[in-house]
């Protein structure tokens, strides 16, 4: 099992980095991204202090990759913030997408789909099939969510992401313990979004080291 979207108290998550591991190993989790919410003022901070997690994790069986997800940045800085964050040691790079629920800047998802150092859109909205098509050329993933809100907008993304051709992922966005879902609850966010079982199960059992962003 894998979740690539997760929250710590590094930023607005409940839980210090190894608490998160811990309960999510204990859930079945053997590879885990912590992406903290990040612009230029903690960008370095964060990749810092989720890098030192990395051998407490292991030895809960947990690969941890130190990630960030860039939130509200000006779409026009969205490719140097990305850069900027590989540089530093991210192994893997999100984007807050253009979710139906926060005043996210119009631009987000086209400029984050042509980057070649975002891996991830999280919660995508009501994405263009434009987009997703360069989200596909570029190997940018998108997102099925389970998180409130930003979930509104699955179905959608399962339609165009089929359409296009491009790569799928189900993350959790959780920013508190209550938000973790084990394997049952994570089938039933993939198939909620309109996925059907032969999809849930290819999404589901992704094998995370043949996408582009595993460059540990």
């Amino acid at each position: 099992m894998y979740d690539l979207h997760t929250h710590s108290n590094l930023t607005d998550g409940e839980l210090i980095p190894i608490e998160l591991v811990r309960r999510m190993a204990v859930l079945g989790y053997t590879t885990v991204a912590i992406t903290d919410h990040a612009d230029p003022s903690n960008l370095h901070y964060l990749i810092d202090a989720v890098q030192k997690v990395k051998p407490a994790a292991s030895h809960y069986g947990v690969e941890l990759f130190c990630g960030v997800e860039l939130t509200h940045i000006p779409p026009a800085l969205i490719p140097s913030c990305a850069r900027e964050a590989r540089e530093c040691g991210a192994d893997i790079v999100v984007v807050h997408g253009e979710t139906t629920v926060e005043p996210v800047a119009e631009g987000t998802n086209t400029v984050a789909c042509a980057c070649h150092d975002v891996d991830i859109l999280a919660h995508p909205g009501l994405i263009s099939l434009e987009d997703a098509e360069a989200a596909r050329d570029h190997g940018v993933a998108l997102e099925i969510t389970s998180r409130g809100g930003h979930n509104r907008t699955n179905g959608h993304v399962v339609m165009i992401a089929r359409e296009a051709g491009c790569k799928l992922v189900v993350n959790s966005d959780a920013h508190g313990p209550q938000d973790l879902l084990d394997e049952r609850a994570k089938f039933l966010v993939a198939r909620g979004a309109g996925l059907n079982s032969e999809e849930c199960d290819r999404v589901l059992a992704l094998n995370i080291k043949s996408l582009h962003f595993h460059r540990i």
